[in-house]
């Protein structure tokens, strides 16, 4: 029987990347092999991100370069997947021509039998409607061999409505697993040797609150903490309002909490945390970070930053720059705003020149890359632990791995290395990695 590959190109966040390895997962049970040549490809899956204008152009493009295989390949089958697909619906087609799959965010697990539709009827098959259970969340994906970290979904959807924000819209209202399966799960990757797992949801820190007093997230960070095998646990993405006093005290009482926190702010300005409906104002969130700096001096506080939403002022601007320089994050994830049909945002008045945007941007990331590159050269000199990951990408000689705050580090070694958390002296500070050497016995 002739070999089928799989080619899946994945766009957006860590949640869909772990989505995509769901996908590869209940197509290897109909026969697919993974490929990394789309030309060798019988089925080729975009799993796409809509939260930005650009992600989105770049997923469409994506699709109508790829749709030339099928124009040479009649055969070929093409699935488009992900939060666009959950946007657009059949509308995909009317975009782009012979597409043969589009699908949703509740739709993976659907995903063996739509592939029978479109191979018994040969025509198009659109499924994106929500789904009330969790289906999709709970495929097991064994991780690749050799792997040390995974990613595992612990709830879906979210019920907050940020101004800005299509994800309500695009993963449905806010369900939480249930704790019982999330151990299983990690339990099980922990048999397959993996150290390091990473939980995932639109706002981890609600985890629980409408499963009827079942487990809240400091339930669950306490019940993955006693599991045997698992080394670190992280996770992401953290709404502020929601970042409660238990769940800070964690990090100084939980020894597998990594010291890392992602904490999108995106706005230094109360009155735009207000029009963004965010639900904190930019003192309480100076106070949660004091707080969270007070139960763990060392701990890494990373966050997201929106700059030119409708109505934001050179005084709420300069606002976003003067936090930026009270609290001096390790690292921040910074955008202009990006209109996305369906959003309250759409309606505020005020919308800023997009020059006026460009130009806040080009600041605050410099801004940014001066703090960065301070907070690593700080760590010259210093011992760190570092859970090694794998071969560094820049040099046969080096591995590569990261602190529990989340920085990359490279460092001569062995492929033995791999999974073990070994001591590394830091001897230099880059903009995006530490360089060091390591301490043996």
């Amino acid at each position: 029987m002739k070999n089928k590959y799989l080619y899946i190109e994945t766009f957006g966040c860590q949640m869909n990347v772990h989505d995509s390895g769901q996908m590869a997962v209940l197509l290897r049970d109909l026969g697919y092999e993974p490929t990394e040549d789309s030309a060798k490809a019988d089925c080729i899956l975009i799993n796409t991100c809509s939260i930005r204008e650009k992600a989105e152009q770049k997923a469409m493009s994506e699709l109508g370069r790829l749709m030339k295989l099928k124009e040479k390949n009649p055969n070929l089958i093409v699935g488009f997947a992900g939060c666009l697909a959950q946007h657009l619906g059949a509308r995909v087609h009317g975009r782009v021509k012979n597409v043969d799959l589009v699908f949703g965010t509740h739709n993976i697990h659907r995903l063996p039998e739509m592939m029978a539709r479109v191979q018994k009827e040969r025509k198009p098959v659109t499924e994106v409607g929500f789904s009330s259970s969790l289906h999709s969340l709970g495929i097991f994906a064994p991780p690749p061999k050799g792997a040390v970290g995974a990613f595992v979904s612990i709830m879906q959807g979210c019920d907050n409505y940020c101004a800005y924000c299509v994800v309500p819209f695009l993963r449905g209202p806010e369900m939480s697993r249930e704790p019982k399966d999330i151990v299983g799960e990690i339990e099980k990757l922990a048999g397959r040797g993996i150290r390091e797992v990473t939980l995932l949801g639109q706002n981890v820190n609600s985890y629980g609150k409408k499963t009827g007093g079942r487990g809240d997230f400091v339930f669950l960070l306490k019940k993955i903490n006693d599991i045997e095998g698992i080394e670190r646990i992280r996770f992401t993405t953290s709404h502020p309002r929601d970042l409660s006093e238990e769940l800070i005290s964690c990090f100084g009482s939980l020894r597998k909490l990594c010291r890392h926190i992602h904490l999108p702010v995106q706005s230094g300005s109360s009155r735009i945390l207000k029009r963004m409906n965010r639900g904190y104002t930019a003192e309480e969130y100076l106070e949660k970070v004091a707080r969270l700096r007070r139960v763990c001096p060392e701990i890494s506080i990373t966050s997201d930053i929106i700059v030119g939403f409708p109505g934001e002022t050179q005084k709420d601007y300069q606002e976003t720059i003067d936090m930026m320089e009270k609290i001096r994050f390790d690292s921040v994830f910074s955008f202009k705003y990006s209109e996305r049909k369906g959003t309250a945002a759409q309606a505020i008045e005020g919308k800023v020149p997009e020059t006026e945007k460009k130009l806040r941007l080009r600041e605050v990331q410099a801004l940014q890359d001066r703090h960065t590159q301070e907070k690593n050269t700080s760590l010259e000199g210093s011992v760190q632990e570092v859970l090694v990951e794998g071969q560094s990408r820049n040099s046969r000689q080096d591995m590569t791995g990261r602190t529990s705050s989340w920085k990359i580090v490279n460092f001569e070694g062995r492929s033995e290395l791999i999974g073990r958390t070994v001591p590394v002296r830091i001897s230099r500070g880059y903009l995006h990695s530490l360089r060091g050497k390591q301490i043996t016995p």
